[in-house]
C-alpha cells in the first residue's frame, strides 16, 4: 500500500501517462491491408509500445523506481477498467445469457493450447520446462499453480516464468493484431460475437487490446461485444483455474512423456516456492 501511494504522488508517472495517452489518441485509429488479412491498430496499441519505449535505459525517461511505481498501479487502474466493463455487462446480462452455455464451453478451448503449445515446445528442445510453458496463457494464477506443484526455481517454474515475461511485454501487442487478422479473414466463419468471447483469456489487458479492433470493425455491436468479452474474461478468471488444475496440467504432463520426456516432475523446495503456504 505504501508503494502505491507514493505511485499516486509520483506527479511525473501522471504527466507521462497524460502525454502517452494524448499522442495515441491524436495518431488515432489506422487500417491497414495485409494480404487478405486487415489490421487494425488503435490507440491503445500505441500507448503500449509508447509505455514500452520510455522505459529504455538509454533515454533516460523513467528511472527503475519510477518503473517499480508505476507497475503498482496496474492493478489499480484495471479495478477501474473492470468496472466500467461490468456496467456494460449489466444492461445487456440477459442478452449474455442467452449464450451462457456457449460462455462456459468455450473454456474447453483453453486445452488448445496444451496441443498446440506441448509438441512445439518438445521440438525446440524444452523438456519439462514445456509443461510450464504451454499449459496455459501464464497469467498470475497460473504461475500460482506451478510455484505451488513444482516450485518456480524449477524447470516448471522457468517455463511458466518464461511465458509469463513474454506474454507481459509482447502479449497485448500480439493479441490486438491477432484479433483484427482472424476478424478480417475469417469473418466467414466467427461471428463477431464468438470471437469477443475468445478474447476473454483471465487477462485483462490482453483481452483489452483484442477487443478494441473488434469494435472498431463492428461499431454497431460496441457494446454488446464489451460485454461478451467482459464476461468471457470473468469467467475465465473463475473456472479457467480449475480447468487448469484439473485438465490441462494432467494433459500435459501426459503430453510431453508421450513426446519421449521421461523425466520426473519437480518437487518444490520448501524455501524456494514463493506461493507456497508449507513452511
Amino acid at each position: 500500500m505504501e508503494l502505491v501511494e507514493k505511485a499516486l504522488r509520483n506527479k511525473k508517472l501522471h504527466t507521462l501517462a497524460l502525454i502517452l495517452t494524448i499522442a495515441a489518441e491524436l495518431i488515432g485509429t489506422w487500417k491497414f491491408k495485409l494480404g487478405p488479412a486487415m489490421l487494425v491498430l488503435v490507440p491503445l496499441l500505441y500507448s503500449f509500445m509508447l509505455g514500452a519505449l520510455c522505459g529504455i535505459k538509454s533515454l533516460k525517461v523513467l528511472n527503475e523506481d519510477d518503473m517499480y511505481q508505476a507497475s503498482s498501479l496496474v492493478g489499480v487502474t484495471f479495478f477501474l477498467l473492470m468496472a466500467r466493463y461490468g456496467t456494460l455487462v449489466g444492461p445487456n446480462f440477459f442478452e449474455v445469457m442467452k449464450n451462457g452455455a456457449a460462455l462456459v464451453l468455450q473454456e474447453f478451448g483453453n486445452i488448445g493450447t496444451v496441443f498446440l503449445g506441448i509438441p512445439v515446445a518438445v521440438l525446440l528442445g524444452l523438456r519439462r520446462e514445456a509443461v510450464g510453458a504451454a499449459f496455459s496463457n501464464a497469467r498470475e494464477p497460473n504461475l500460482a499453480i506451478i510455484g505451488e506443484k513444482y516450485g518456480l526455481n524449477s524447470p516448471e517454474g522457468f517455463g511458466v516464468m518464461g511465458v509469463y515475461i513474454t506474454g507481459t511485454v509482447f502479449g497485448a501487442i500480439f493479441c490486438s493484431l491477432l484479433s483484427s487478422v482472424i476478424a478480417s479473414t475469417m469473418g466467414w466463419f466467427f461471428s463477431p460475437e464468438a470471437l469477443a468471447m475468445a478474447t476473454g483469456t483471465g487477462s485483462a489487458s490482453m483481452m483489452t487490446a483484442a477487443l478494441a479492433p473488434l469494435t472498431e470493425m463492428f461499431p454497431a455491436k460496441k457494446e454488446i461485444l464489451t460485454a461478451y468479452a467482459a464476461a468471457s474474461n470473468m469467467l475465465s478468471g473463475l473456472d479457467g483455474t480449475y480447468m487448469c488444475v484439473f485438465l490441462s496440467l494432467p494433459i500435459s504432463n501426459w503430453l510431453v512423456r508421450k513426446m519421449g520426456v521421461k523425466d520426473a516432475p519437480s518437487v518444490p523446495a520448501a524455501d524456494d516456492n514463493v506461493y507456497s503456504t508449507k513452511k
